[in-house]
């Protein structure tokens, strides 16, 4: 690639991951006037929204009672082409190099280079797969009615269910599939839940769901699909066998940070290590999201959109120093480019 051709091809910021925090992100560069790349591996935006949990709901959106989380990435794209970025998918980022300042390479596994002036990671938590459950026949029962991952909840309606985790994940996907399921039994290992109170006060209330605390999964009986499971109390080692139709398995994810631990970056407990700018140790380079962390994080979605806006605006900040770091109110800044707009 000429050098004429690679000054073309550089952007002002380049978002590495399309999940909600990355979107955002691309919207809010958008929104400063940056020219904006969102790279995103997989094969459609969204992360791990899209891809684990589409049909399941979220309850802590600002201004949404609740939303389901496929509606909530495309209101999250809706806002991000607002002014035109370039988001493109299937494209892993597997090398980083900061050549100069205002001047940084990035490398796919395919090969394609792309040029930009700063980086926002927002990666998730990198690399993620379910957690498998340790158990006999775990494996050979996986779409047989065990299930890591729910990407229609019309599957499991008038099924008898198995749910185990003590996290939000389980109790969202036990409460979400309260009104359609037969009946539930939902187990966890510990004595206490470790999901919002809210969600854990309804899980108990309700009249469908059975909760079994400090109880484990044994065994998984059946012979070509799931017929029924042995739990045990892991206090007392009493067991029960009863039969369901399904296991659903959220027990959590095996995270790594994959090739981002050979770009130079600083990391500690497969997490990017942040300043108060959401900047790394690397010039130019930003992180937002749960991969990033910083003294006080927060790994929600919410508290994700407060870091893309801080990595972007402070971006906007390291490419034209004389630009201020606080962007303004949103409704200034469009409505004075909508009259500029109509004046032209």
């Amino acid at each position: 690639m000429d050098e004429q051709t690679q000054k073309d091809d550089l952007y002002d910021i380049t978002i590495i991951g399309a999940g909600p925090i990355g979107l955002y992100a691309t919207y809010y560069a958008g929104l400063r006037d940056m020219k904006v790349k969102t790279l995103e591996s997989l094969s459609q935006v969204g992360g791990q929204l899209n891809a684990l949990y589409p049909k399941k709901y979220i309850y802590d959106i600002p201004g949404y009672p609740k939303i389901l989380a496929e509606e909530l990435v495309w209101n999250l794209q809706a806002q991000a082409i607002q002014y035109k970025p370039e988001i493109i998918t299937e494209q892993k980022v597997v090398d980083l190099q900061v050549r100069e300042p205002l001047s940084i390479a990035l490398t796919t596994e395919k090969g394609d280079k792309h040029f930009t002036k700063t980086v926002v990671i927002s990666a998730g938590a990198g690399a993620f797969m379910p957690r498998k459950l340790a158990v006999p026949d775990a494996a050979a029962m996986e779409g047989r009615g065990l299930y890591y991952v729910v990407h229609h909840p019309e599957d499991f309606r008038d099924r008898r269910l198995l749910i185990i985790g003590g996290g939000d994940s389980a109790l969202d996907w036990s409460l979400t599939l309260e009104p359609i399921a037969r009946e539930i039994a939902h187990i966890h290992m510990l004595k206490q839940f470790r999901g919002h109170e809210d969600s854990v006060r309804k899980l108990m209330q309700s009249k469908k769901i059975k909760t079994y605390i400090h109880h484990q999964l044994k065994e998984i009986h059946g012979e070509e699909h799931v017929e029924a499971v042995t739990i045990v109390n892991n206090v007392d080692g009493s067991e029960m066998t009863f039969e369901v139709d399904a296991v659903l398995s959220f027990i959590g994810f095996i995270t790594n940070l994959g090739p981002i631990k050979n770009w130079g970056i600083e990391t500690e407990r497969n997490a990017i290590q942040v300043d108060q700018t959401m900047q790394t140790n690397l010039p130019g380079v930003f992180a937002a999201g749960d991969v990033a962390s910083h003294p006080g994080k927060l790994k929600l979605i919410s508290t994700g959109f407060a870091d893309a806006a801080v990595a972007v605006n402070n971006a906007k900040h390291f490419i034209e120093p004389k630009a201020r770091v606080y962007p303004g109110h949103s409704s200034h800044k469009i409505g004075k480019k909508k009259k500029q707009t109509e004046s032209e």
